[in-house]
């Protein structure tokens, strides 16, 4: 990353694992004597934020790092978890067709991916595109932050 960039530790419960989680993420910095961060990278397994959001982050002596802390505003981007059910699906391709509708995402291994609707997407066509989806057994997905953009769209 860059000299204005810093990895910041959350701590959160996460849904999909059942279980509290630890992640590193990495952060542009708004104003580091104020403790004020942008989320630069999609949150893996379903924090309350997003990519874009600003939070309040501060050292933590116990975690020996800087600690995310709070939302401080939100960017309005979603996320979106995303399991293939079926063994058959290729996880790349999948990945491809939702970035062709304007997702970036980000994967682990072969069968898990989280994704990005930017706020001045329309989520009504991905919305759709995932529920055809899990419909069929093809996938199981969570909205572990949904903007209310996203959610009158659906």
């Amino acid at each position: 990353m860059t000299e204005n960039s810093e990895k910041i530790l959350v701590r959160y419960f996460s849904n999909i694992l059942d279980e509290i989680v630890v992640e590193t993420l990495w952060t542009n910095i708004i104003d580091k004597s104020k403790g004020l961060y942008e989320i630069d990278n999609i949150p893996f397994y379903g924090p309350e934020f997003s990519c874009g959001d600003i939070v309040f982050a501060e050292y933590d002596k116990a975690e020996e790092r800087i600690t995310f802390r709070e939302v401080v505003k939100s960017s309005g981007n979603s996320t979106v978890q995303v399991i293939i059910l079926d063994e058959n699906i290729n996880v790349e391709n999948l990945r491809n067709e939702f970035n062709a509708l304007g997702c970036e995402s980000e994967g682990t291994g072969n069968n898990y991916f989280v994704m990005e609707v930017l706020y001045n997407q329309n989520y009504s066509q991905i919305f759709n595109k995932l529920t055809e989806l899990e419909n069929t057994d093809k996938i199981s997905f969570a909205e572990p932050n949904i903007s209310q953009k996203h959610l009158d769209e659906k």
